[in-house]
């Protein structure tokens, strides 16, 4: 995408548009989600969406069925970028898929148990290192799930 459609996005008001939109999915799920205080990026709106709806999205699905889904979206700002987090109670991943979650339709469950088509993650590390950030996750087995990426505090602007 051209640089003249790089601008100054809200992850707030980004993360209230995600979650209108994942409004049905959030509620037959009794899901409960939460936030730190989001910051403001440079970075390209849609796709930054499409990061949040994926992770949240997936967040909702993966959930554990005896647990309603307890989701944080978190902000930390470090020295040269914002590092966020999804954090999950959900189903968890088990050791020794990191480099395949990642990757164009990898599925690590059946479409039966899990319905989607398994492009979510590698769109989401697309977007995140064309924003010059990195996209990573930590889980435990059966504790859940916490997706961190990264976005420069500030890009070159003329």
């Amino acid at each position: 995408a051209p640089d003249e459609l790089k601008k100054r996005v809200d992850m707030q008001s980004l993360l209230n548009q995600v979650l209108a939109n994942l409004g049905p999915s959030i509620s037959q799920n009794h899901a409960t989600i939460t936030a730190d205080p989001l910051p403001e990026v440079d970075g390209y709106d849609i796709q930054l969406i499409q990061v949040l709806q994926n992770l949240i999205g997936n967040a909702l699905k993966f959930r554990k069925k005896e647990h309603p889904p307890v989701i944080h979206i978190s902000a930390e700002r470090h020295k040269q970028e914002w590092q966020f987090g999804v954090r999950d109670n959900g189903i968890g991943i088990a050791p020794g898929h990191d480099e395949e979650i990642f990757e164009i339709f990898q599925r690590l469950h059946s479409r039966k148990e899990y319905p989607g088509t398994g492009i979510g993650l590698s769109v989401c590390m697309k977007i995140i290192e064309h924003h010059g950030g990195r996209i990573w996750y930590e889980s435990r087995i059966g504790e859940g799930t916490t997706f961190y990426f990264t976005l420069p505090l500030q890009t070159a602007c003329p």
